[in-house]
Protein backbone atom coordinates (compact mmCIF):
# COMPACT_ATOMS: atom_id res chain seq x y z
CA UNK A 1 0.00 0.00 0.00
CA UNK A 2 1.15 3.61 -0.64
CA UNK A 3 0.84 6.98 0.82
CA UNK A 4 -1.34 8.72 -1.30
CA UNK A 5 0.74 12.44 -1.16
CA UNK A 6 3.40 14.28 -2.60
CA UNK A 7 5.84 15.13 -0.07
CA UNK A 8 7.50 18.50 -0.34
CA UNK A 9 9.80 20.41 2.10
CA UNK A 10 11.18 23.61 2.58
CA UNK A 11 14.05 24.91 4.31
CA UNK A 12 12.67 28.24 6.12
CA UNK A 13 10.82 27.54 7.93
CA UNK A 14 11.70 23.53 8.23
CA UNK A 15 8.50 22.40 7.36
CA UNK A 16 6.96 19.29 5.35
CA UNK A 17 3.80 19.45 3.28
CA UNK A 18 1.47 16.70 2.37
CA UNK A 19 -0.06 17.12 -0.91
CA UNK A 20 -3.47 15.22 -1.71
CA UNK A 21 -4.85 14.61 -5.37
CA UNK A 22 -7.82 16.57 -3.87
CA UNK A 23 -5.99 19.92 -3.64
CA UNK A 24 -5.74 19.52 0.05
CA UNK A 25 -2.20 20.74 2.09
CA UNK A 26 -1.29 19.29 5.51
CA UNK A 27 1.86 21.51 6.54
CA UNK A 28 3.92 19.85 9.71
CA UNK A 29 6.80 20.58 11.56
CA UNK A 30 6.57 24.59 12.19
CA UNK A 31 7.16 25.67 15.50
CA UNK A 32 4.41 28.30 15.80
CA UNK A 33 1.57 29.25 14.32
CA UNK A 34 3.17 32.44 12.50
CA UNK A 35 5.92 29.76 11.07
CA UNK A 36 3.07 27.29 9.26
CA UNK A 37 1.49 30.71 8.19
CA UNK A 38 4.42 31.37 6.54
CA UNK A 39 5.11 27.70 5.03
CA UNK A 40 1.85 27.18 3.97
CA UNK A 41 1.96 30.66 1.71
CA UNK A 42 5.22 29.66 0.94
CA UNK A 43 3.99 25.97 -0.50
CA UNK A 44 1.23 27.45 -2.41
CA UNK A 45 3.47 29.79 -4.19
CA UNK A 46 5.72 26.87 -5.44
CA UNK A 47 2.27 25.26 -7.00
CA UNK A 48 1.84 27.95 -8.40
CA UNK A 49 4.50 28.58 -10.07
CA UNK A 50 4.45 24.97 -10.99
CA UNK A 51 1.49 25.88 -13.04
CA UNK A 52 -1.70 24.62 -10.65
CA UNK A 53 -4.14 27.07 -9.71
CA UNK A 54 -3.27 27.29 -5.54
CA UNK A 55 -5.37 29.43 -2.94
CA UNK A 56 -3.85 29.91 0.56
CA UNK A 57 -6.36 29.04 3.11
CA UNK A 58 -5.36 28.77 6.63
CA UNK A 59 -7.23 26.28 8.72
CA UNK A 60 -5.21 24.69 11.57
CA UNK A 61 -8.67 23.27 13.25
CA UNK A 62 -9.81 21.08 10.01
CA UNK A 63 -7.51 18.89 10.86
CA UNK A 64 -8.94 15.58 11.53
CA UNK A 65 -6.82 13.23 13.27
CA UNK A 66 -4.68 13.49 16.09
CA UNK A 67 -1.09 14.29 16.39
CA UNK A 68 0.80 12.56 18.81
CA UNK A 69 4.20 12.77 19.51
CA UNK A 70 5.85 10.06 20.99
CA UNK A 71 9.29 10.76 23.37
CA UNK A 72 10.98 7.42 23.06
CA UNK A 73 11.54 6.58 19.96
CA UNK A 74 11.05 10.51 19.26
CA UNK A 75 7.99 9.93 16.57
CA UNK A 76 5.14 11.65 15.53
CA UNK A 77 1.80 9.55 14.93
CA UNK A 78 -1.29 11.25 12.67
CA UNK A 79 -3.99 9.31 14.18
CA UNK A 80 -7.32 9.08 12.42
CA UNK A 81 -10.88 8.19 13.47
CA UNK A 82 -11.04 5.46 10.41
CA UNK A 83 -8.11 3.81 11.82
CA UNK A 84 -5.58 4.85 9.72
CA UNK A 85 -1.87 5.73 10.92
CA UNK A 86 1.10 7.90 9.82
CA UNK A 87 4.02 7.79 11.49
CA UNK A 88 7.01 10.27 10.46
CA UNK A 89 10.30 10.96 11.65
CA UNK A 90 11.91 8.35 12.11
CA UNK A 91 15.68 8.40 11.27
CA UNK A 92 15.54 4.39 10.84
CA UNK A 93 13.37 1.96 10.58
CA UNK A 94 13.33 0.24 13.81
CA UNK A 95 11.88 3.18 14.92
CA UNK A 96 8.90 3.04 12.82
CA UNK A 97 7.90 -0.33 14.19
CA UNK A 98 9.14 0.25 17.89
CA UNK A 99 6.68 3.03 17.76
CA UNK A 100 3.60 1.32 16.10
CA UNK A 101 4.23 -1.48 18.65
CA UNK A 102 4.32 1.06 21.35
CA UNK A 103 1.22 2.94 20.47
CA UNK A 104 -1.05 -0.43 19.33
CA UNK A 105 -1.72 -1.47 22.15
CA UNK A 106 -3.38 1.78 23.39
CA UNK A 107 -4.93 2.22 19.85
CA UNK A 108 -6.98 -1.07 20.79
CA UNK A 109 -7.96 -0.71 23.94
CA UNK A 110 -9.91 2.36 22.74
CA UNK A 111 -10.84 1.10 19.83
CA UNK A 112 -14.62 1.39 18.55
CA UNK A 113 -16.67 -2.06 19.13
CA UNK A 114 -17.22 -3.57 15.12
CA UNK A 115 -21.02 -4.03 14.97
Amino acid sequence: MRFAAVIMRIREPKTTALIFASGKMVCTGAKSEQQSKLAARKYARIIQKLGFNAKFKYEPELFPGLIYRMKQPKIVLLIFVSGKIVLTGAKVRDETYAAFENIYPVLTEFRKNQQ
